[in-house]
């Protein structure tokens, strides 16, 4: 079939899946971490209250990962990424109007809830519309929307939080309404296959493999993606620690203004925009365990710098340290479960370990918090994530590669 567009349409997915992370992971997740300060104060939020925030929306993730690969086979992904796409704008806008810890917890889960279903079918679709020669670059540019949400938020939220001591219920609001446009754009385009548009794979088909040619049986094959979920684990359990405290700390502990914070917070998400195509691309070419073992060493000194009192420039390397690398794993772990487990079985593998990715999450702001809480500062908790990341290079070191199809 000729194509009308002077692109292939795979092209367009990828659109749609930077509009869907954008929305559902940047504006519905990490837009917390500008939002804390502001919202701790006007809430009375103790550390551990804040961590237990961060926390809810992670289990709602998990929550949804469980059931989202099922959800897509039965009622089409596009339903599926639409409806959770409608599920967390909605309630990122009524975060505005809670009244107490209590009622922020329960409505945050429910935006992580539709964060996971929006997430986990829109990155299946990577293995569907690109061939595995192309596939982690293409993951890496959806991911470039997290990058995009948090240089927004950084700039924006200090804007609406000085519109007085609610300013940051008004910026829940706007951040809901901008998720909601974004949910009717990415349901007009999205596509389930591009066999239904008559179109082969970007890249084009590939020979399938057989237990011959270098796919393991059944047995080994899942053992290899348990070891995928647990270094996913890791990377959930530490990066979530980062992205939730890293700017109070820089409010609470290094003295910074909100506005000056959310400066610091854009240029993670500035240096975020190429973490995704560039990692994911050096995954495509040096190998999968290669890429993974460059990214967690990264974010293993952006943790450490963190973690200490240190001069100014140093703390600038730790932002520039994880921003270069910020959504990477995501990108390489979605490639890679394509690799191990071919195409048809992308997203079910793929929401198999985000399972474990989700249980990472769920541990890593609640457990910091505590810890902070109780040593009164954050040095201790980013120790602790360097410690998370240091065991995810070793386990990926035993990674072993995918044979080329």
């Amino acid at each position: 079939m000729k194509r009308r567009l002077p692109f292939h349409y795979g092209w367009v997915i990828v659109f749609a899946g930077v509009l869907t992370v954008f929305a559902c992971l940047g504006l519905g997740r990490f837009a917390l971490g500008m939002l804390l300060p502001s919202m701790g104060d006007g809430l009375s939020l103790s550390y551990s209250q804040m961590g237990f925030i961060g926390t809810a929306n992670f289990g709602g993730y998990l929550a949804a990962v469980v059931v989202a690969g099922g959800l897509a086979r039965r009622y089409g992904s596009r339903a599926v990424i639409a409806g959770g796409l409608a599920v967390a704008a909605v309630s990122m806008a009524l975060m505005g109007q809670v009244g107490g810890f209590l009622s922020a917890l329960l409505l945050y889960t429910v935006t992580g809830v539709g964060s996971g279903l929006a997430n986990v079918p829109i990155m299946g679709l990577v293995s569907h519309w690109f061939a595995r020669r192309v596939r982690g670059r293409a993951a890496g540019f959806m991911v470039v929307g997290n990058g995009l949400a948090i240089v927004a938020s950084g700039f924006l939220v200090p804007v609406l939080n000085a519109t007085g001591a609610e300013g940051w219920r008004l910026s829940w609001t706007v951040l809901g309404g901008v998720a909601l446009a974004a949910t009717v754009l990415v349901a007009l385009v999205v596509r389930e296959d591009p066999a239904d548009m008559g179109l082969d794979p970007v890249g084009g088909h590939e020979t399938p493999r057989s237990v011959e040619e270098g796919i393991p049986e059944e047995a080994p094959r899942q053992g290899v993606l348990g070891h995928l979920g647990v270094i996913y684990l890791l990377f959930g359990a530490t990066y979530s620690i980062y992205v939730t405290f890293i700017v109070t700390t820089l409010v609470d502990e290094r003295g910074f203004s909100e506005a000056a914070a959310g400066g610091f917070w854009a240029w993670v998400g500035a240096l975020s925009l190429l973490s995704g195509p560039v990692f994911g691309t050096l995954s495509d070419k040096a190998g999968r365990r290669v890429g993974l073992i460059t990214v967690f060493a990264f974010q293993t000194g952006a943790y450490l710098l963190a973690a200490f009192v240190l001069p100014l420039p140093l703390l600038y390397l730790s932002i520039g340290l994880f921003g270069v690398v910020a959504w990477s794993v995501p990108t390489i772990m979605a490639a890679a479960v394509g690799d191990y487990m071919g195409p048809k079985r992308a997203a079910q593998a793929f929401g198999t370990v985000t399972v474990l990715f989700g249980a990472g999450q769920i541990v890593g702001p609640a457990l910091a918090g505590v810890v902070a809480e109780g040593a009164g500062g954050f040095s201790a908790t980013y120790l602790m994530a360097a410690a998370g990341t240091l065991t995810a290079i070793g386990l990926t070191a035993f990674l072993r590669p995918a044979r080329s199809r």
